[in-house]
C-alpha cells in the first residue's frame, strides 16, 4: 500500500490481517490523493486534513517528495484545526498528545514521514505485522500495477496478498493464481460514520478522538476477507 497520512481503520485493519506489509514509496505522487490527507469529523460533514507538500514535478515517486515543514506555523496550524474539530471529544487528551507526537516527526521526506507515523500507529494498536519498504527491495525496474505486486510477493517469499476492497477492480485472480499466489481483499465491518453527505470512513484520527486506544485496537478483528468471485 503507498503510505498513506492518517488513513481510516481499513488500513489499520489491513496491517493487522497480514504477516507483512509493504510500503509502496517508490510509486507516483498523486495530487490530492491520499498520501497527504484524510477526512476528520467537521460540525457537520467532513473535512480534510492536509499536510503541504513542497511544489515539485509531478513524476516524481512518493519518496522523492517532500513536506512543508520548514518552520513551525503549518504545524501549529494543523494541531488547531484537530483541537478545534474535537473539542467536544471524549477521548481528546488521550488521543491528542499521541497524534501531536507522529506530527512532530522532523523528516519532511513524505515516504518515511508517513511511515513513522503508520509503524508508530500500528504498534499503539497492538497490531504485529513486518513491515518493509519496497524501495529497499531489489527488483526489475519497469514493472507496474499487477505485476509489481506479483513480483514482490514472490519475493518476499509471500503466498498471499491481501487488498482493501476498493481495490478489488484492478487485480486479476487468474494472474495471481498463476503465480501461486491466493487474492483476497478486506472488507472492513465497522460502521462509517454517519454525517449530513451520508456515511463515510473517516481518519483513524477520529476514532482515537472518540473512542480512545483501547476500544480503537478492540477494532482492528473486525472485518471480512473475501476472495475476488465472492467480492
Amino acid at each position: 500500500m503507498q503510505p498513506y497520512f492518517f488513513p481510516y481503520i481499513g488500513y489499520f485493519q489491513l496491517m493487522s490481517a497480514v504477516d507483512t506489509f509493504v510500503f509502496f514509496d517508490d510509486v507516483q505522487y498523486i495530487e490530492r490523493g491520499w498520501v497527504n490527507r484524510n477526512l476528520i469529523r467537521g460540525r457537520d460533514e467532513p473535512v480534510w486534513l492536509t499536510m503541504p507538500v513542497q511544489n515539485a514535478s509531478r513524476n516524481l515517486a512518493i519518496n522523492r517528495r517532500q513536506y512543508a515543514l520548514c518552520n513551525g506555523a503549518t504545524l501549529a496550524l494543523i494541531q488547531r484545526r484537530l483541537r478545534a474539530s474535537y473539542a467536544r471529544a471524549t477521548c481528546l487528551l488521550e488521543a491528542d498528545p499521541l497524534i501531536s507526537g507522529f506530527l512532530e516527526f522532523d523528516d519532511a521526506n513524505v515516504a518515511v514521514f508517513n511511515a513513522n507515523l503508520l509503524t508508530g500507529m500500528a504498534r499503539q494498536l497492538d497490531i504485529n505485522c513486518r513491515f518493509l519498504v519496497s524501495s529497499h527491495i531489489d527488483k526489475p525496474d519497469g514493472l507496474r500495477g499487477q505485476s509489481k505486486v506479483i513480483d514482490l510477493c514472490r519475493r518476499i517469499g509471500a503466498s498471499r496478498y491481501v487488498n482493501p476492497i476498493g481495490g478489488i477492480d484492478l487485480y486479476e485472480k487468474v494472474a495471481f493464481e498463476e503465480a501461486g499466489l491466493e487474492l483476497s481483499f478486506l472488507q472492513t465491518s465497522v460502521e462509517p460514520t454517519v454525517m449530513n453527505d451520508g456515511p463515510c470512513h473517516l481518519s483513524i484520527i477520529d476514532h482515537l478522538m472518540m473512542r480512545g486506544l483501547k476500544k480503537t485496537s478492540d477494532l482492528m478483528a473486525q472485518y471480512d476477507l473475501l476472495p475476488k468471485d465472492e467480492s
